[in-house]
């Protein structure tokens, strides 16, 4: 049995609808914060006859809650992907981000080593590295996070570098750099309340009426003049989870890999990507560069393709088809929930 923390969110419920198609049993630990219950559902719907998706609200602030997960099931291993993700957000509100992020991983590892489970899959960042000091960025990149997400994601990789010292708890830390995408039947995908993100704050402008897009930077030494960015498509990450999981069960040591592309788009780029497939012009008003933006943050991911046996499979322009396919499914229940209002 495998737990998935954060399972009703965006990159937790694409593990999970990867692991129930490799015919796995699954519980997903949520308070449903910034996940949806709509996407339990769907999940629940998707797995094979016989096969166990078994929800369980509640949050990992509560060590008590987490506790009688691992008292109801036998748990084999955890892929932990519950947190609080908003960069802008932490450097607002860091003690939020603390108490939740650092705390409440503490309180699962805690419930693990209490029941025995020595086994654990953990949702990183790339915001761990900070400016970089070169691209592409490899696992030993210089750690020197910007803000207090990052500093919270690099806190729980050295509380497991501890745990597994001190309990022999093994895990493997996958750090993400820019997540696109959606399930290809468009059944799940990205779905925030409060969006930050480039590529679906686009997709959803195009069904409002003329917003206009601020471009900051097109002097940067890029080959457009507009930042870089690795973008990897969420159905190849969650891949990389399941090729994680086969690791660890092979008796493999706690390790680290990046994922991303070794690949950048421009900030152009993505927006070209955009007018292509929906077939209309974005407006874009151009802006000078922002402090503490780098030119270019691109993955050096030769490590998890070659101990993982890992590789992305779909370019930017195969995410953004499926990320658009989910947002209009989005913005017309949006709309039939209006006319039933």
């Amino acid at each position: 049995m495998i737990l998935i923390t954060g399972g009703a969110g965006y990159i937790g419920s694409h593990c999970v609808l990867n692991l129930i198609q490799n015919g796995l049993d699954v519980v997903i630990f949520d308070n449903l914060e910034t996940g949806h219950l709509e996407t339990v559902e769907t999940l629940q719907k998707i797995a094979a006859k016989g096969k166990v998706v078994d929800f369980i609200k509640g949050d990992l602030k509560n060590s008590e809650e987490i506790d009688a997960v691992f008292k109801k099931h036998k748990i084999d291993v955890v892929v932990h992907f519950a947190a609080y993700s908003q960069v802008g957000e932490s450097v607002k509100n860091p003690e939020k981000y603390f108490q939740n992020n650092v705390l409440g991983s503490k309180n699962l590892f805690k419930a693990m080593v209490l029941h025995k489970v020595d086994k654990l899959v953990f949702s990183s960042t790339a915001a761990i590295y900070g400016e970089p000091e070169y691209v592409p960025i490899d696992e030993k990149h210089p750690k020197k996070p910007i803000n207090p997400y990052g500093e919270t994601k690099l806190a729980v990789e050295k509380i497991l570098d501890d745990y597994d010292k001190n309990h022999n708890l093994k895990s493997v830390r996958l750090r993400y750099f820019n997540v696109v995408g959606a399930d290809l039947g468009s059944r799940i995908g990205e779905w925030h309340e409060i969006e930050t993100h480039l590529v679906p704050n686009i997709l959803k402008a195009t069904f409002g009426s003329g917003k206009i897009f601020e471009m900051y930077g097109d002097d940067y030494e890029t080959k457009d003049g507009t930042c870089v960015r690795d973008y990897i498509d969420v159905l190849d990450l969650v891949q990389a989870h399941k090729l994680a999981l086969d690791y660890l069960f092979s008796g493999g040591k706690t390790e680290v890999f990046n994922l991303g592309t070794n690949h950048g788009n421009s900030v152009k780029e993505v927006f070209d990507f955009c007018e292509k497939i929906i077939c209309k012009k974005i407006l874009i008003e151009q802006k000078s560069r922002r402090d503490g933006d780098p030119a270019t943050l691109v993955a050096d991911n030769q490590k998890a393709l070659k101990v993982l046996k890992w590789s992305p499979t779909r370019n930017l322009e195969d995410s953004i088809k499926t990320a658009y396919f989910w947002e209009k499914i989005l913005q017309s229940q949006s709309l039939a929930h209006n006319i039933e209002d």
